[in-house]
């Protein structure tokens, strides 16, 4: 059709196949992205073709709408969040991936109008960064000794408190892996160093937050971590997803100790070796690639949240953030009982919530047009709500946590709950900067409701984080 009427045709990657609501949004985002290059002004969600987000107001079938309809980039027997994870190729330019700059962090606070004020000495945006590098190196017991007596214990709470936020240890091959790992003497390869590191996370799991504990002697689970410490050198060679594994869990562990930027040095390596699996064709196996979409979501999780923060160079790793499957589900290689669940929800609802993020610091904080005036944010900050409203309202149920004061019903819900508020904190925080710049804004009712709901966001969050 295209050759016979002389047009140009653009057509979708093959392969990638999206439901009706994620088409809106990819065409919506789409439309923004060309009107930011080309510095035309966003057009108002109400004079917008398609209108609003929903799925339900689009011209596709009902089973297009319908939440059982099946996304096949999704992999047999997963219920699609609609909207919640989209891939195109058409753009050169990803805007769900976090920008190289920007000035979403908090430290950007600190250099705000009348705030500045407050503060005894002007700070520097990298402050954060300069006290990381300049902490004392990270001390591994070089003579560590495990408790060996509860290692059952552990195991558990790795697969209940630590896997649900990761999803990346099969646990339908667990006893496998360990016993691998138990005829090598956990002395030597990959499955020794996995089993280590789930050692190690299961027992910070067992033991809650790290703030509660003082570093005398070690941070719980240190011990196991400084035996599987001692084996990832002999690993950075190694170009299989097993060895990516092993430095993200290890990456994972210094997470919870609040090493940052070690954890940073760390995710780097992994993301070198998952760009080589990725950029090689038919190289990896299906049960493989399952591991390596896992491993590679996490670490572009992870990466884009030190982004935010910490102004890091960037790994390269977003490059292939367009064309990397959502997980699906483990195969199950064991007959046995299975060491633990394999729930994918939460960890599908924070890529999704991560990429919304990422756009959101593109949009705004990366768009200094966008930041001009109240009247050339607005549409953005209609049109970035009306999404964080969208993911919320399409959660499963297991996930949905209450917006109210309304207790939680699962860490997973307050850690997605937190990462709302958040979210729509920094969508309408440049209205509060609108004010502290000029006051007069605030005679506009709609500054003046953006403020309040910033501000109403900001409250909840200190709320929802004391009730913890």
């Amino acid at each position: 059709m295209c050759t016979e009427l002389k047009a140009d045709c653009v057509y979708r990657e093959p392969g990638v196949k999206l439901d009706a609501g994620d088409k809106l949004i990819l065409e919506r985002l789409n439309r923004i992205e060309s009107m930011l290059k080309s510095g035309n002004t966003v057009p108002t969600p109400s004079t917008t073709a398609g209108g609003v987000l929903s799925p339900a107001a689009s011209n596709g079938t009902a089973e297009e709408s319908s939440p059982k309809h099946v996304n096949h980039a999704l992999g047999p027997g997963v219920t699609p969040l609609n909207g919640l994870g989209t891939w195109s190729n058409a753009s050169t330019s990803n805007i769900s991936t976090m920008p190289k700059m920007h000035t979403t962090s908090a430290m950007h606070l600190l250099r705000w109008p009348r705030i500045r004020d407050l503060v005894s000495k002007p700070y520097d945006r990298h402050v954060l960064l300069q006290h990381e590098m300049l902490r004392d190196p990270l001390r591994v017991p070089p003579s560590p000794n495990p408790d060996t007596t509860n290692i059952g214990h552990y195991v558990a709470a790795f697969f209940d408190r630590a896997n649900v936020w990761y999803a990346c240890v099969n646990p339908n091959t667990w006893r496998s892996c360990y016993d691998v790992a138990s005829s090598q003497g956990f002395t030597e390869g990959p499955e020794s160093c996995i089993v280590l590191l789930v050692l190690a996370l299961g027992c910070a799991a067992a033991s809650g937050s790290v703030s509660n504990f003082r570093y005398e002697p070690e941070p719980p689970g240190m011990d196991y971590f400084a035996l599987a410490w001692k084996l990832i050198p002999n690993l950075l060679t190694r170009h299989d997803v097993v060895a990516a594994q092993c430095h993200f869990l290890a990456a994972a562990y210094l997470f919870y100790i609040v090493r940052p930027l070690e954890a940073w040095n760390l995710l780097s390596n992994t993301s070198t070796k998952l760009q080589l699996l990725l950029g090689v064709d038919g190289f990896l196996t299906p049960a493989s690639r399952e591991l390596c979409e896992r491993v590679y979501w996490n670490t572009l999780l992870c990466e884009s949240d030190l982004l935010a923060e910490l102004d890091l160079p960037h790994s390269g790793i977003v490059s292939y953030e367009e064309t990397v499957k959502l997980p699906s589900g483990f195969e199950k290689e064991d007959q046995e009982m299975p060491a633990g669940r394999d729930e994918l929800w939460y960890f599908l609802a924070e890529i999704a919530l991560r990429r919304l993020l990422n756009r959101v610091s593109h949009l705004i904080y990366a768009n200094r047009s966008a930041m001009s005036s109240t009247s050339a944010l607005a549409p953005l900050v209609a049109e970035l709500d009306r999404q964080l409203t969208q993911w919320y309202d399409n959660l499963p149920a297991a996930v949905q946590f209450p917006r109210g004061r309304l207790p939680t019903d699962s860490p997973s819900q307050t850690v997605l709950r937190l990462r709302y508020f958040a979210c729509r904190t920094i969508i309408f925080r440049p209205y509060i900067l609108a004010v502290l710049t000029d006051e007069s804004a605030a005679h506009d009712p709609v500054v003046t409701e953006n403020c309040r709901k910033c501000l109403e966001a900001c409250v909840r969050q200190i709320e929802h984080v004391a009730a913890q």
